[in-house]
């Protein structure tokens, strides 16, 4: 939609999970009918660019554009195979372009939401926010900003940072080889050197699956060690010779205490993974963006910053010590998970990654995770 003025009352910068939820929200919300609201990013997000897969008990608004979903998981370890029933729950899986095409559409239908294709490079905040781009300058009573702060590349020893990282091949094989009921969530056999990786199976169908080969390191890999082990993990264990890569993606996720939400101001919210919003210990954030995208418009429609308790302080707390272990001790994620997994049961670990949990499931969780490692990294956490 165009529109003539330079002024807006919200900006959202990047047009990522976070920026769309955020505009998708604003829009289904007859409040902010008469509130101008721009989209700004370079890309017009038309190619599938990412798989954002996560669990819920109910159905909800995204469930005509679910790829696949299974009702069953299994985490394989060296030492053990865990078998998990996930009811209530289902595993879900969407592809971006779904999304991104889905959002979209329901966005422009709505006259006060505009796309701007063009680069932020400066944001400057006064009385209202001046926000400078490449080819204009724009200003908003308030901006919500995707992008990671610079500061987060350069961050002193304080912080605790690793990066998941990964790259995935969408394979089809001849044969019916894959069992489309049962996602691997976590295969950890296969290893890089004394490093936490894994090995993520999504089935979608008897002859085709998402392989990722994922780690939870300090360090990146070149894209040949990726190809490496996707290549020896089809041969060696799902022992297929046969199939043809139809589709990549690779990203890079940061797992960090670092933080972001210091960066938000009275008019300028800083959203998705720029904001904090990618859980630290697991990478996941298609949930979390969601109910944080909610407890924003609550915050505005109330009168408050927007980005009023968006956090819940034990779980910071918790992830701060599940990184610590992991940064000191990177060889520990492959014991750390299979007692998650194998001393809980799924539905107390769904409840506590979605940070719903209650103390006594916190609990029941730590002493699964009793040892040395977890005492001495609680202990500098403190």
């Amino acid at each position: 939609m165009a529109n003539d003025s330079s002024h807006f009352d919200y900006i959202i910068i990047g047009n990522g999970l976070a920026g769309l939820q955020l505009a998708l929200k604003f829009a289904s919300d007859t409040y902010f009918d008469k509130k101008q609201i721009a989209l700004i990013d370079p890309s017009t997000k038309n190619s599938n660019d990412k798989t954002w897969s996560f669990w819920e008990v109910n159905s909800t608004q995204w469930d005509s554009i679910i790829y696949k979903s299974w009702g069953e998981a299994l985490v394989i370890t060296s030492n053990e195979t865990i078998d998990l029933k996930l009811q209530p729950y289902s595993y879900k899986t969407i592809r971006a372009i779904d999304f991104y095409n889905e959002v979209k559409a329901k966005l422009k239908e709505h006259n006060n939401i505009h796309f701007i294709i063009d680069s932020v490079k400066s944001t400057t905040e006064n009385d209202i926010v001046n926000v400078e781009t490449t080819k204009h300058s724009y200003t908003a009573t308030h901006v919500f900003d995707s992008r990671i702060p610079e500061v987060f590349f350069t961050i002193t020893k304080k912080n605790i940072s690793i990066t998941q990282h990964f790259k995935g091949w969408v394979i089809k094989t001849k044969d019916n080889v894959f069992d489309e009921n049962k996602v691997i969530m976590m295969d950890y056999r296969l290893k890089d050197g004394e490093q936490t990786t894994f090995t993520y199976v999504l089935p979608f169908s008897k002859t085709e699956a998402l392989v990722e080969f994922t780690y939870f390191t300090e360090h990146l890999v070149e894209d040949d060690v990726y190809n490496h082990f996707l290549k020896q993990y089809i041969n060696e264990y799902l022992k297929i010779n046969d199939y043809t890569v139809i589709e990549t993606e690779k990203g890079q996720i940061p797992m960090t205490n670092f933080a972001f939400e210091k960066f938000n101001t009275n008019r300028i919210t800083k959203i998705g993974t720029g904001g904090g919003w990618v859980k630290g210990a697991t990478g996941y954030s298609f949930k979390h963006t969601e109910k944080k995208v909610s407890q924003i418009i609550t915050n505005i429609k109330s009168n408050k910053t927007p980005s009023n308790r968006l956090f819940k302080r034990k779980y910071k707390f918790y992830d701060k010590v599940f990184l610590k272990v992991l940064k000191d001790q990177n060889d520990k994620g492959e014991w750390i998970f299979q007692q998650f997994y194998s001393k809980n049961s799924i539905q107390i670990m769904f409840r506590f990654l979605d940070e719903e949990s209650t103390l006594l499931e916190d609990l029941k969780i730590m002493w699964s995770l009793f040892s040395w490692s977890f005492i001495k990294a609680f202990l500098k956490t403190l």
